[in-house]
């Protein structure tokens, strides 16, 4: 069987749990080399552990992502251990608050942007020098279905998922003639651990379950099915895609 993603090395971020957990079982079994990180050391050498008892291979790096020194070490590592880079999921974020703008603290504004838009900006930054020094690359961030539209109660994940579907076009079109394609993936809810939290939330049942009733597949998604569309877009049948938003989302964006 033909691994699309055989031979190349990967960075995971926000792997611990939901999508990047699932993400790098998906990638493991498509070939790749991972090299998983999160903030979050026991849950991210699981993930790891998990990969290899599935015949993969990766490695776990603790980082947190609000630190540029971290994040410049993490893609070091990895072209350490692996010699090269040939691809990154940038799929690290944090919750949002639930609360209207003007409830909003500077800190928690801070918080939002500098896990779910700045960590983004600077993973991208180190990761396109060490995929040039290895002759090209992909890069896939989770942006989100609240990347193109807003629900009430959450202007800082809003505003910060808008920024990287804005970044994910101006990285391609800086990047793509030298070889390094950015796109971006665009959930709908997914059924992780965060969503299972908040839907638990008094605060937020109503709100999901409006939200569930706009997806026309009637259902939520799986972690995995956001892992299968970061695949492909990592692989080389890929090859054209380049500044995409692309929506996986059970067509919520559609309506």
């Amino acid at each position: 069987m033909t691994r699309p993603l055989e031979g190349k090395t990967i960075i995971v971020t926000g792997a611990a749990g939901g999508i990047g957990h699932d993400a790098s079982l998906v990638l493991a079994l498509a070939g790749a080399r991972l090299v998983l990180t999160d903030v979050a050391a026991e849950g991210g050498e699981a993930a790891a552990a998990a990969v290899r008892g599935e015949g993969g291979d990766a490695i776990f790096v603790a980082a947190d992502l609000a630190s540029e020194a971290e994040i410049e070490a993490l893609v070091d590592k990895a072209v350490a251990h692996y010699g090269r880079l040939d691809g990154a999921f940038n799929n690290a974020g944090v919750e949002q608050k639930n609360k209207p703008l003007g409830e909003l603290t500077l800190d928690e504004w801070n918080r939002a942007i500098a896990i779910d838009l700045t960590a983004v900006f600077l993973c991208i930054k180190y990761q396109v020098r060490a995929m040039l020094a290895s002759g090209g690359g992909s890069i896939v961030n989770t942006a989100s279905s609240l990347g193109q539209v807003a629900i009430p109660g959450a202007s800082e994940y809003v505003a910060a998922k808008h920024g990287v579907v804005g970044l994910t076009r101006a990285a391609g079109a800086d990047y793509a003639a030298k070889g390094v394609r950015v796109n971006a993936v665009l959930p709908g809810i997914v059924e992780t651990p965060m969503i299972s939290r908040l839907s638990g939330d008094p605060a937020f049942s109503d709100m999901f379950d409006r939200i569930r009733a706009r997806h026309p597949i009637g259902r939520f998604g799986q972690p995995s099915e956001i892992g299968e569309a970061v695949a492909w877009l990592l692989s080389d049948a890929a090859s054209f895609m380049n500044g995409a938003a692309v929506a996986v989302d059970g067509g919520y964006l559609s309506i």
